[in-house]
């Protein structure tokens, strides 16, 4: 097989549409874009929803829903990922040089997902009920 051999299959590639070249074409004068109005012009591109004018579904709608922005800021870390933490004491600081928390997080908060098999101490951390259950189950401490 030589590279000047080699063509795409016949008929996987169609010529495209050659616009405005005469009556007879059927693609002659406006070129099928209808007479006038702004989808006429060149450069035209129309927006996300719009429909024609009429008040569209986005602002038809009402508003809903709420994000925190302490929920923008708090990581939460799955109690399983501690182990990855080395030493024993968990806080913000150890969390992010273990990469379970991003650097730019203010605040974490330890969620009951996994298990713990040994005793860490956790402190300036946010922890939940059953976590905190876990944690004093293995040995643990928890300090608010």
């Amino acid at each position: 097989m030589r590279m000047n051999a080699l063509h795409p299959a016949p008929g996987s590639k169609t010529a495209p549409k050659r616009l405005g070249r005469g009556i007879g074409s059927g693609l002659g004068k406006t070129s099928g874009r209808g007479v006038k109005g702004s989808r006429a012009r060149k450069g035209y591109s129309r927006k996300n929803g719009f429909e024609g004018g009429q008040t569209p579904l986005q602002r038809r709608l009402p508003k809903f829903g709420f994000t925190s922005r302490v929920g923008r800021e708090t990581a939460e870390v799955r109690l399983g990922e501690l182990r990855l933490v080395e030493g024993a004491v968990v806080d913000l600081a150890s969390l992010k040089k273990a990469g379970l928390v991003q650097k730019r997080m203010k605040r974490a908060r330890i969620v009951l997902s996994g298990d713990i098999s040994r005793a860490v101490s956790v402190s300036g951390v946010g922890v939940t009920r059953g976590a905190r259950a876990a944690i004093e189950a293995a040995g643990g401490s928890v300090q608010v």
